[in-house]
């Protein structure tokens, strides 16, 4: 087939954006990018600081004394952090 690759698969015609039966280079590229997109990881890793209900920003702008009683309210050790 010239031009392009016949259009297969679970998907179908969806990357057939110009619906003509083929797959062009272009479309092959939004079909690589979609499924790359499709596979990543979005995992969101929380720090301790974080899932003891603390945001580490606002830490950074508090005074040392605030901060060590935030992180002991928190159950945790202000000497393990060096903010």
């Amino acid at each position: 087939m010239k031009g392009g690759v016949a259009v297969k698969g679970m998907f179908g015609n969806m990357f057939d954006l110009n619906h003509d039966g083929k797959v062009s280079p272009l479309e092959g590229a939004t079909k690589a990018a979609f499924f790359n997109e499709m596979m990543r990881e979005d995992v969101e890793v929380k720090t301790e600081l974080e899932l003891s209900g603390l945001d580490p920003n606002e830490l950074e702008c508090m005074d040392t004394d605030e901060r060590r009683e935030a992180l002991e309210e928190a159950g945790l050790n202000p000497d393990e952090y060096d903010f």
